[in-house]
């Protein structure tokens, strides 16, 4: 089995002063964490000076600015594109891994060098008990965890072919573009999840996304319909683009590889 090289973390950060030590503290101690990068997405808080107090301890941090806030997925997408390693994971600043999160995903794709990406399982702290106790909630719970970008370590060469989080404003106004960058990845690559343990905590806050969506689940929430229709229009379209996008990039290795060895038999298309 042969081992990767390391992770690179990148935690998106808008105002997130009060958990991004946390975040932080959990990233430094996985081994596997050769570069954390937190990109502060126009904090008007000190989320960037305890960034950069962090990074003075520890070499493997990094700061990164935004001009202006732009959201999560602007934010993840620049944090990936100054990755210096293979393989990227995505920590919100209000999640935290637990102790051998990484080493389990890194074992993984070790393990499996066809597998582009794995998923950690996703453990819900502090959420209301009329949802973790409601009969359905672990059904929901690992529906969840194979979506939210907490849980996702991803060879960076299937990140950058899907064309990274999608970065439309409708996701930024009702939230979605992780489920469509997980159905493209779903659609493409496969998007296996480890089970066995949780590796990820997600801390309950008031209006956290994942409450919606488990009051939405249990029927307890009606979504808008404009919503709904919105989210599932433009997550096809990044599902759709990314096909073609793949599509291209087979066509072509193919037709490199056959103007390189015009005497090999052809390869099937």
């Amino acid at each position: 089995m042969t081992p990767l090289s390391g992770i690179c973390i990148v935690i998106p950060c808008y105002n997130g002063a009060s958990t991004l030590v946390r975040a932080l503290d959990s990233c430094r101690c996985q081994p596997e964490a050769a570069q954390i990068i937190v990109v502060d997405d126009g904090s008007g808080d000190a989320s960037a000076e305890l960034a950069l107090e962090s990074a003075r301890s520890d070499p493997r941090v990094q700061l990164l600015r935004m001009p202006c806030n732009g959201g999560a997925a602007r934010a993840r997408n620049w944090g990936a594109l100054h990755a210096s390693h293979d393989v990227l994971a995505f920590l919100d600043a209000d999640d935290e891994y637990l102790p051998g999160a990484l080493a389990a995903a890194s074992a993984f794709l070790a393990r499996n060098p066809a597998q582009m990406s794995v998923r950690l399982d996703v453990d819900y702290a502090g959420f209301p008990a009329d949802i973790t106790e409601h009969p359905d909630f672990a059904q929901h719970a690992a529906t969840l965890s194979n979506t939210v970008p907490s849980s996702l370590v991803v060879r960076r060469a299937a990140y950058t072919a899907l064309g990274g989080f999608p970065m439309d404003d409708a996701f930024r106004r009702i939230g979605g573009e992780d489920g469509a960058f997980s159905w493209a990845l779903r659609e493409v690559f496969g998007n296996p999840r480890l089970h066995g343990a949780k590796r990820v905590r997600m801390h309950y806050h008031a209006g956290i996304h994942a409450e919606r969506y488990f009051r939405i689940a249990f029927g307890w929430q009606t979504p808008d319909p404009a919503d709904v229709a919105d989210a599932f229009r433009f997550s096809q379209r990044f599902v759709e683009s990314a096909r073609a996008g793949i599509g291209q990039l087979r066509n072509g290795w193919l037709a490199a590889a056959e103007a390189a060895n015009p005497a090999s038999p052809a390869v099937t298309r």
